[in-house]
């Protein structure tokens, strides 16, 4: 219902609007169907559950498997159970009860009471398995189970099947005829999916939802999915019309991630202590993303989950190894150890950590189960630096590196899992300034060969590295000044028996500190973001050319689209002007600007994996101009129906004009506007009348000077 549907008999003001203080809401009827365009998730059609009455215990949990102890340990365990649910909600005075036996030796089971039925549940989901010791693990459930399975009837009767309702597909934007991407804006309290159609050089709306979210929403790997974050938990959303597939309960989310096969989520969150002299408390709970079941929660101190030289929280708190057909590892890194998990058992890989003496850092391969860890020097430096490849699920060293004077290390993976390198700052000999170098490991190649890369000046500074992801190159931008040098490198040298690393070429002089290789490779972006004000160049590597420079004042972000065939660059609102993004070729050509305040988020869509083997890629990719005749001919119509849409415009242009001509023509032609013509003429040029030649009428000019103002100044003579 808009304002102009407002009913008129409704009391108004003297200011003409409703008094709604005369006006009873219960006798308004709304037009049937209407939603006053606000969607009720109930209208989604999952999840529809029928309201329950209260039955006064909703703030009460018991918590069963707790220790049987007498009366000289009951004080002891009292204080232990009031700390656990002290750090989830508020325990009510006299609000814990543990009954004791006739002996006086406890029952093993207590009865907890919370201010709220919201801490209550909180404190189920996060204490339900929680383990006291090895012989103690909680089983905790609602006060109020107890009477609905005690209401449970000792005749079963099979419920009835409900009607099986088709769900959306998922992957439906695949489909679309054109290939065209989608991506999704986060603005002020808006999300919007577009489509990216660069033929009418305009985003195309797809779905638009206000307080979709209440933080961010992230795309699973694959594209299957929208995740939301709210206060409750996460939620997944799919198919055409976004409707909802799943959610998952996590009081107080802050962190999400997917594994790389979209099977699992990670859901993370931090809890502020009861009081200051205790530490936060970090939640990270995994769930099947098909199900919808908890499969694990991992659950401690802030102390249990930060190592090393971490000074908060890091997340991922468990990072995905790459997707595999061995199964689903992730792995976290605790004091001298990593532990390695496997999916959907959630259980330590054989049982065990990985030991690893003074162990910092671990990333895992994209494309392999293959765990690269660092590990810094021991004993005062007696003991050097080390990196190790590590893969599971046998655990296999495959390769390790011995470093010295080591002062810091940074790891990288290239996307295919070909190729890692290790980029090591050294200190000199007298530990007052670093020179820095590479490593690189060749990961397909057999036994793993290495070699060492250092730049022809050392001491330079590297600000940036980034492999190509479907490729054997990488590049490099080094340099100390404010135009820095951009050099790449080739892991592959046709003209030796040995493959070694070898110099393409270097570009002296640009304006960058960020590089944004294109997915498909080839391509490179030599970006300047922050102090640089968003300065970019679309580099083509191949040629060893630069294709186009531009411009996007005080940008923040450069994400490509899954093809390779766009790229953004985005203004978020760190910056309190110019926000929005702006899209564009891959060879530099701006398609469109898009301007929004308080801008927050751009994601592409990310695109499923090829169901083509190599080689019918390859084949497509020499027979491209066949290929390519129907994509071009869809092309032409599209661009001939915007000029024909153009032309219609410019048609009712055009005969609104004719139509304003022939008015006005019809008008001065009429015996109204004659009249009016003879009237002014007689009163302007008395004794006129109609048919008198021009000559007896005279039109004199007169130029007439008025002073407008005098002004007398001292006139100075200088000799």
């Amino acid at each position: 219902m808009g304002l102009e549907e407002i009913p008129p008999n409704l009391p108004r003001g003297e200011d003409g609007f409703v008094d709604w203080s005369k006006v009873d809401v219960k006798d308004i009827e709304m037009p049937a169907g209407d939603d006053m365009g606000i969607t009720s998730d109930d209208d989604e059609g999952v999840d529809v559950e029928e309201v329950k009455s209260e039955s006064g215990f909703g703030t009460v949990i018991v918590v069963d498997n707790l220790p049987k102890v007498p009366d000289a340990k009951y004080d002891k365990l009292c204080t232990v159970v009031k700390k656990i649910y002290g750090q989830i909600g508020v325990v009510r005075p006299n609000g814990l009860v543990m009954p004791k036996s006739e002996d006086g030796v406890t029952k093993g089971f207590a009865f907890v009471e919370f201010h709220n039925a919201a801490e209550a549940a909180a404190a189920i989901e996060q204490t339900n398995g929680y383990k006291l010791d090895k012989a103690h693990v909680f089983k905790v459930s609602k006060f109020d189970d107890f009477t609905k399975y005690d209401a449970v009837p000792d005749d079963y009767k099979a419920p009835e099947p409900k009607p099986y309702v088709a769900r959306e597909h998922t992957a439906s934007y695949m489909l679309d005829d054109r290939g065209r991407d989608q991506f999704a804006i986060r603005f002020g309290d808006e999300t919007e999916i577009h489509w990216n159609d660069a033929q009418v050089k305009e985003p195309v709306e797809v779905y638009k939802r206000s307080f979709w979210t209440e933080s961010y929403v992230q795309w699973s790997p694959r594209g299957n999915y929208m995740a939301t974050v709210h206060r409750q938990g996460v939620a997944l959303w799919g198919g055409p019309g976004f409707a909802r597939f799943a959610k998952f309960s996590h009081n107080g989310v802050q962190f999400i991630e997917f594994s790389p096969c979209e099977r699992y989520l990670a859901s993370g969150s931090t809890h502020d202590p009861a009081n200051a002299r205790e530490q936060a408390q970090v939640v990270v709970n995994f769930f099947d993303v098909r199900s919808g079941a908890k499969l694990r929660s991992f659950q401690g101190p802030i102390s249990d989950f930060v190592t090393g030289a971490q000074r908060g929280l890091t997340w991922p708190v468990f990072k995905w190894a790459g997707a595999s057909d061995t199964g689903a590892f992730f792995a976290r890194m605790g004091k001298n150890a990593i532990s390695v998990y496997e999916a959907p058992e959630m259980s330590l890989v054989d049982k065990k950590s990985i030991k690893l003496e003074g162990v910092l850092d671990f990333c895992w391969s994209p494309a392999d189960p293959i765990l690269s860890v660092y590990q810094p020097e021991q004993g005062g430096g007696n003991q050097p630096a080390r990196v190790a490849l590590i893969e599971l699920p046998s655990k296999r060293e495959i390769r390790s590196k011995n470093l010295f004077s080591v002062d810091t290390v940074r790891m990288f993976w290239q996307q295919s899992g070909d190729y890692f390198a290790v980029k090591v700052d050294r200190l000199t000999k007298t530990k007052k300034s670093t020179y820095s170098g590479f490593e690189l490991f060749r990961l397909r190649e057999p036994n793993c060969p290495m070699e060492v890369l250092e730049l022809p000046d050392k001491t330079e500074k590297i600000v940036a590295f980034a492999w190509e992801p479907k490729g054997h190159r990488f590049a490099v931008i080094h340099g100390d000044g404010a135009r820095p040098d951009v050099s790449f490198y080739t892991m592959i040298d046709e003209g030796s028996a040995v493959n070694k690393v070898k110099l393409i070429g270097t570009v002296k002089n640009k304006t960058a500190n960020c590089l944004f290789w294109s997915p498909k490779g080839k391509v490179v972006v030599l970006a300047g973001l922050k102090t640089m004000n968003g300065q970019f160049e679309f580099f083509n590597v191949d040629e060893m050319e630069t294709m186009a420079s531009a411009e996007h004042f005080m940008a923040t972000d450069v994400e490509w689209d899954p093809t390779g065939r766009y790229v953004t660059t985005a203004v978020t609102s760190v910056h309190q002007m110019e926000n929005g993004f702006n899209v564009w070729t891959f060879n530099g050509r701006l398609l469109y600007k898009h301007q929004r305040e308080r801008f927050y988020q751009f994601l592409w869509r990310p695109r499923a994996p090829s169901l083509l083997s190599k080689e019918t890629e390859d084949d497509i990719a020499k027979n491209l101009k066949k290929y390519s005749k129907r994509f071009e001919t869809l092309d032409e119509s599209i661009r001939n129906a915007q000029d024909s849409h153009l032309a219609a415009e410019k048609q009712e242009v055009t005969d609104a004009w004719h139509k304003w001509l022939a008015t006005k023509r019809a008008a001065i032609e009429s015996d109204d506007h004659v009249q009016k013509v003879r009237k002014i003429m007689r009163g302007r040029y008395p004794g006129w009348t109609e048919g008198d030649s021009a000559g007896d009428v005279v039109e004199t000019q007169v130029e007439v000077e008025e002073v407008i103002s005098v002004v007398e100044e001292p006139l100075s003579m200088v000799r």
